[in-house]
């Protein structure tokens, strides 16, 4: 699900589920505006965290608030992200 604002940037929702992420691939264009926004579930264990290893960002998801991430679009890269016991994966592609 991706929804285009005013200012074009694309934003894809992506629910932190207690089994990993879903979608657990997003791809975004080089040059343009990205961010994920991460939609935390109930009863969450190790998924109470996305870790952004490349990016330097450690956030909580406490099962109650969405948390959003700009995904930086300047070249092309794939940022992988894990939970916090680095067992559910997902990725980002940008290209």
């Amino acid at each position: 699900m991706s929804i285009l604002s005013k200012n074009q940037t694309k934003k894809v929702v992506v629910n932190a589920e207690n089994h990993g992420y879903k979608p657990e691939v997003v791809t975004f264009k080089q040059g343009k505006p990205a961010q994920l926004k991460f939609i935390p579930s109930d009863n969450m264990g190790c998924m109470n965290e996305v870790i952004f290893k490349d990016l330097g960002l450690d956030e909580k998801l406490d099962g109650k608030k969405e948390v959003t991430v700009n995904i930086p679009t300047d070249k092309p890269r794939t940022y992988n992200y894990a939970c916090s016991m680095d067992m559910f994966h997902g990725k980002v592609v940008v290209k």
